[in-house]
């Protein structure tokens, strides 16, 4: 697969604003809503859920950051930033299925499940501004 894929300005405005969400999002995991983020840790996960969330806070901010920096690379990233966003899905799944309320906002059933349409989008996002589609669809062509 190609490394260096050229993206267009729109592409790139995405991928800084998902890269940006993805570092306040992981910062948010290590402070002010890290009690929020428990809540999307299934039960059934054999790790602390404090853990989980500090841990997945961790990878957020690194993964942030390197789809912001790291140009040469962008297109591994955006697929392993996919890949991230597939591997949490569960935990939004066992959030919906348990009617954990978390972040205020989802505190309904209809809200948990309205946010499950979301992680396909999130993922789309990912491959798409980050020209990893574009460098596999590439690689089929070659």
């Amino acid at each position: 697969m190609q490394k260096d894929i050229t993206t267009s300005t729109t592409q790139n405005i995405f991928r800084i604003v998902l890269a940006l969400f993805m570092i306040y999002a992981g910062f948010s995991h290590l402070t002010f809503n890290r009690i929020e983020f428990q809540a999307q840790v299934p039960d059934w996960v054999p790790m602390s859920k404090d853990l989980v969330v500090i841990l997945s806070g961790i990878v957020e901010m690194a993964l942030g950051l390197a789809l912001l920096l790291w140009k040469n690379q962008r297109s591994r990233i955006g697929w392993i930033l996919a890949i991230f966003f597939i591997l949490i899905f569960p935990g939004n799944i066992a959030q919906y299925l348990d009617g954990k309320d978390a972040f205020g906002a989802l505190n309904s059933d209809k809200a948990r499940l309205i946010r499950l349409f979301f992680q396909p989008i999130l993922i789309i996002w990912a491959l798409w501004s980050s020209g990893a589609w574009k460098a596999w669809r590439n690689s089929k062509n070659q």
